[in-house]
């Protein structure tokens, strides 16, 4: 029987506990859990004995890549950048949730991964249309917009919101609270728009993808829309996203999207990228 392959989980928090959850449950026979790891040891030390696998929760992180053959980043857009780096500078894999913090130190992190023979994974995350868009690169894309709705709330302690004075509970109809490049987006909404870096990363690159962000108070889901104009043709998606359950700043999608990616690494026969 083939070896098991080794994962780390980095964040404890909805995202990796939902992670780790589905890769006990769904992966048993072809991966296994070899170490959780949080800033806060509190989290990883809770998610280990609700796994009931105390032994699951280490210290540092660089415990937590030497036990690993694959790590999953589910931390934080600060952090995310230095966690690839440390893992694929080790040899190891990263699939990296937060992606956000990629943008301005990707051709490092790629350069990187290509000496030591590590490689990087990016889910497709809560949107649809990923395969679409990178196929459409080889025919020459021209535009690609992403329209990003949510209902306010999901905007509440957002330093952007906040220095501009934003007041979302005064919000009672459809308010476009930011317009400009993916770059921008991500900084300013750095937990909210992880999918504006998954698709200029995927397309034509952080500054010249175009996103513009709604607070919508009658949305009961967060909404994306992609709009791609390429030498294939149009192309237009719209995904309605429940959100997750733990965590009302992300999306269900994304930990389905991050599973499904982990199964592409695992299983022999793939469909689509």
């Amino acid at each position: 029987m083939p070896r098991r392959l080794r994962i780390s989980i980095i964040g404890c928090g909805a995202i990796g506990s939902s992670l780790a959850r589905g890769i006990k449950s769904r992966f048993l026979s072809r991966a296994v859990l070899s170490g959780l790891y949080d800033i806060d040891r509190q989290r990883s030390l809770r998610l280990a004995r609700q796994l009931r696998s105390p032994g699951l929760a280490v210290k540092d992180l660089e415990t937590a890549i030497r036990k690993a053959d694959l790590l999953i980043e589910a931390a934080a857009a600060g952090a995310s950048f230095g966690i690839a780096m440390k893992a694929v500078s080790a040899g190891r894999d990263i699939m990296v949730m937060s992606v956000g913090g990629l943008l301005q130190g990707r051709r490092k992190l790629e350069n990187k991964a290509s000496r030591s023979g590590s490689r990087v994974f990016i889910p497709s995350g809560a949107i649809s249309g990923i395969d679409a868009l990178r196929a459409s690169r080889f025919s020459g894309i021209k535009k690609v917009t992403l329209i990003t709705a949510k209902p306010p709330q999901a905007f509440s302690g957002v330093p952007y919101i906040l220095r501009r004075g934003i007041i979302l509970s005064k919000i009672k109809k459809d308010k476009v609270i930011f317009e400009g490049s993916a770059l921008r987006a991500t900084r300013a909404f750095k937990q909210n728009v992880n999918v504006a870096a998954t698709l200029s990363l995927a397309g034509i690159g952080p500054q010249k993808t175009r996103v513009r962000i709604v607070a919508s108070p009658g949305l009961k889901r967060n909404t994306h829309r992609i709009e791609i104009e390429s030498g294939s043709g149009r192309i237009v998606t719209l995904t309605e996203n429940v959100i997750h359950p733990a965590n009302p700043k992300t999306s269900y999608l994304a930990v389905l999207a991050a599973l499904a990616t982990l199964e592409g690494i695992l299983e022999p026969f793939k469909i689509g990228n």
